[in-house]
């Protein structure tokens, strides 16, 4: 008769290594994910295409536009020209760094958008990009 030997049960063990890699995956598209939703901060304008447009880097950055009837925005604050001046000089005193973004409506004046880049300029602000979208033909 054979008597069975007592055999010792191994237990269940949660692998470590595969987990972190999940963990380290799902934090790294997250970042992604997040860094990729930083939204535009001005009004909707119907933008003009540029085909050599390149992205630009947000970070300290505010939104000049300049609607389809001429009146101007600071983000989403509508101002005068004598007000738009004296809050960039506001704005440049707080951060020197400070990049504006000028929205323009394609069927703007060309006028109104030189007056707004002139008081860009004398409000001492170097750091200037103008948006455009991108052609429909080139879209994705």
């Amino acid at each position: 008769m054979k008597i069975p030997l007592p055999t010792t049960r191994r237990k269940a063990r949660i692998e470590i290594i595969p987990l972190i890699d999940v963990v380290f995956f799902l934090l790294a598209t997250f970042v992604m994910v997040s860094l990729s939703m930083i939204k535009n901060q001005g009004i909707r304008v119907n933008l003009p295409s540029a085909v050599t447009g390149a992205p630009q880097e947000r970070e300290v950055a505010v939104t000049v536009t300049v609607t389809k009837s001429g009146d101007i925005y600071l983000n989403q604050a509508k101002l005068t020209s004598d007000l738009l001046s004296l809050r960039l000089k506001q704005l440049k005193a707080e951060n020197p760094d400070t990049k504006v973004f000028v929205n323009g409506d394609k069927d703007a004046s060309f006028g109104s958008a030189i007056q707004i880049l002139d008081e860009i300029r004398s409000s001492g602000i170097t750091k200037v990009a103008i948006q455009t979208r991108q052609p429909e033909s080139l879209q994705k």
